[in-house]
């Protein structure tokens, strides 16, 4: 089963065209190259479809499997894939603060973030010095620190603040509901 083929695009049982098909068991094991006539009443006897699985082969290669199953387990497989891809790839919004930032200024970024918190995505809240700015990033540090404690009860930090040339940058990841 190394093919994930579209279930269309498998041909079972009857549907199979070719006069002879290499066949393989339902527990793996190869029974040989045999007469379509006799691996279908292979696979009847033994409860199963027979499953076309290589057409292009010489010759084509069917497998004897229930064939519900299979679609059951490769849909299974591509909703597990979708939910990981889905995890992957969730979206992160940038907040730009800086040193000086009004009180105002700040809450209003703060609710913004904290709905985007809680939508299940990530934030990274960054600040840029400006000039001399930089010699006091204890200052920044703390910004961003504040910014962190009052989205603690929804967000933790997934990266602490570090500086990277002129900007502190943070990563707040939601808190993982169970």
């Amino acid at each position: 089963m190394s093919c994930i083929a579209k279930e269309k695009d498998l041909f079972i049982n009857e549907q199979i065209r070719a006069s002879e098909v290499m066949v393989i068991g339902p527990n793996g094991e190869q029974l040989g190259v045999k007469p379509i006539k006799d691996a279908l009443t292979l696979a009847s006897y033994a409860g199963f479809d027979l499953v076309l699985m290589n057409p292009g082969g010489k010759p084509p290669v069917c497998k004897i499997m229930d064939y519900n199953r299979y679609k059951y387990e490769n849909k299974k497989k591509q909703k597990e894939n979708m939910k990981r891809q889905r995890e992957a790839n969730l979206e992160m919004k940038e907040y730009k603060l800086s040193v000086t930032i009004d009180v105002h200024d700040f809450n209003t970024k703060l609710k913004n973030a904290r709905k985007y918190l809680e939508k299940g995505h990530k934030v990274k809240v960054s600040i840029r010095f400006k000039g001399r700015e930089i010699a006091h990033s204890n200052l920044g540090k703390d910004v961003i620190m504040r910014f962190a404690d009052a989205c603690a009860d929804i967000a933790s930090i997934e990266q602490q603040p570090k500086i990277d040339g002129r900007i502190m940058a943070m990563i707040l990841a939601p808190n993982k509901e169970k």
